[in-house]
C-alpha cells in the first residue's frame, strides 16, 4: 500500500491528518490561503477533503475522506489540444457529466494530440494517471440521456498512445483501441456511450520536496485516416490502490 498522509490506525481522519502537518505544508499552499491559518485541524481537513480549484479553475485537488491522501483532476481546458481553436475540429460542450462542467468534443481531425503538464508537491505515494474519455456526443432529451455517434469514426483502426513522464526520470505508456466493437468483459457492451478512464501508468513519489513535475499525453497521429466523435473530459491522478478499488469504468 502506498504511503498515507495520515496514520490509519487511530483517531478520526482530521486527527490523523493533523499528525502530518509538516508533510501537508506544500499541499496547503495550493489549497488554503493565509487568512485560514487559524482554522482548527478539523476545519482544515473538512476544507481539504472537498475539491479545491486552482490554476484558473482548470485543476482540482482534494484529500480522500477515508485515508487523507492527495487526489487530483485536470480539466481538458488545462491541457494543450491540437486544433482546439478551430471550430471545424473541436467544440467546448457544457455538461453536468464533468466535474469541470465542460468537455472538449472532437468532430473530426487527422492529427490527434492532447498534452498536459503539472508541477505539484505530491506527498510520498504511488499514483495512477488516467484519461477520462467518452465515445460519442451525449445530451438530454425529455429527461433522458441520449448519445449521437454521427462523428464517431477512426478509433478502431490504430490504437491511441498514452504516455507520462516525471521530472525525476520515470516514464510509463500504454496503448488502446478506444472503439472496439466486440463485447467488453468489464461492461457487457462495447465502449461507445460510456465514460471510461484509460490508465496511462503509475509514478512513485518519495518526497514532496522538490515538487514533482508530471507530463502526460494521448495521441493518434497516423494521418492516413481521420478520427472523430470523442469527448475529452479530464485527467485523474489518484493513489494507485484507491484507484484499484474503483474499477468499473476504468481500463488497465
Amino acid at each position: 500500500m502506498g504511503a498515507s498522509l495520515s496514520n490509519l490506525t487511530e483517531g478520526a481522519p482530521w486527527v490523523r491528518v493533523s499528525r502530518y502537518t509538516g508533510k501537508l505544508c506544500g499541499v496547503r499552499v495550493y489549497l488554503l490561503d493565509a487568512t485560514r491559518d487559524f482554522l482548527s485541524k478539523k476545519d482544515i481537513f473538512a476544507q481539504l477533503s472537498r475539491p479545491v480549484p486552482f490554476d484558473d479553475g482548470n485543476k482540482e485537488v482534494w484529500l480522500d475522506r477515508t485515508t487523507g491522501r492527495v487526489c487530483m483532476s485536470i480539466s481538458a481546458k488545462g491541457m494543450a489540444i491540437t486544433g482546439i481553436e478551430d471550430r471545424r475540429y473541436w467544440n467546448w460542450v457544457p455538461t453536468e457529466e464533468s466535474r469541470f462542467h465542460v468537455v472538449a468534443y472532437l468532430q473530426q481531425i487527422w492529427w490527434f494530440e492532447v498534452d498536459g503538464v503539472l508541477k505539484f508537491p505530491f506527498p510520498a505515494d504511488i499514483y495512477t494517471l488516467s484519461f477520462r474519455l467518452h465515445l460519442g456526443r451525449f445530451a438530454k432529451r425529455l429527461g433522458r440521456r441520449v448519445c449521437n455517434f454521427e462523428h464517431t469514426h477512426g478509433w478502431d483502426i490504430k490504437p491511441v498512445r498514452f504516455e507520462l513522464s516525471t521530472s525525476d526520470g520515470q516514464q510509463a505508456s500504454s496503448e488502446s483501441c478506444i472503439d472496439e466493437t466486440e463485447q467488453e468483459e468489464a461492461y457487457g457492451n462495447h465502449k461507445r456511450g460510456l465514460w471510461i478512464e484509460y490508465k496511462v501508468g503509475e509514478f512513485v513519489v518519495t518526497d514532496s520536496e522538490p515538487a514533482t513535475e508530471v507530463r502526460f499525453s494521448m495521441k493518434q497521429i497516423d494521418c492516413t485516416h481521420s478520427k472523430g466523435g470523442l469527448c475529452v473530459d479530464s485527467v485523474f491522478i489518484i493513489p494507485s490502490d484507491l484507484k484499484e478499488g474503483k474499477r468499473r469504468g476504468f481500463l488497465k
